[in-house]
């Protein structure tokens, strides 16, 4: 398996579409995070920047970064995103440092390892020592991968935002 780790660029425009129809009919959920990219492509790649940079956050945003793991066939097969801090009580509790997507077409190939890979080498360069990562408690392929990549089980709890069970877990990068 070999993968690109690219910033969001606009000249992937189909590619990311082509995952978010992917998303839109087997993740509808996980879909409307992305959802803006359908409407200005250019806009929403220019906000994955700015937000990088820190600039124009709304409301309770920190910084993060966004890395897109593309495959040789120039489809996109991965998405991290990794928060510079957690310094708000929403997400040093119950959202964390890093999140990830894989489309559905692509998962169970090691592409949400991959992600996670990414992410991690990415905090590593933003000088972070510990990452927390959150996972639905009923999403086992998650917490398995956090796992894999070494991620520490600290506790699970029931979150009042997500109204489920969601399981803590530190890494190191």
């Amino acid at each position: 398996m070999s993968v690109d780790i690219l910033k969001p660029d606009t000249s992937l425009r189909e590619a990311f579409l082509a995952m978010l129809d992917d998303l839109d009919a087997h993740d509808p959920e996980n879909a409307e995070f992305y959802s803006a990219a359908r409407a200005d492509f250019e806009a929403y790649v220019q906000g994955l920047h700015d937000e990088e940079r820190g600039l124009n956050l709304p409301e309770g945003y920190v910084p993060y970064s966004h890395r897109w793991l593309v495959d040789e066939a120039g489809e996109i097969v991965g998405i991290a995103r990794v928060r510079h801090n957690i310094d708000t009580p929403f997400l040093a509790e119950e959202a964390g440092h890093i999140g990830y997507d894989v489309p559905p077409t692509h998962r169970g190939r090691r592409y949400g390892i991959a992600s996670l890979r990414a992410a991690l080498a990415e905090a590593r360069q933003l000088g972070l020592r510990h990452v927390l990562l959150c996972a639905d408690a009923d999403n086992p392929a998650s917490w398995r991968t956090i796992e894999a990549c070494g991620g520490v089980f600290e506790r699970e709890f029931h979150s009042e935002h997500f109204d489920c069970l969601v399981r803590r877990y530190w890494i190191e990068p």
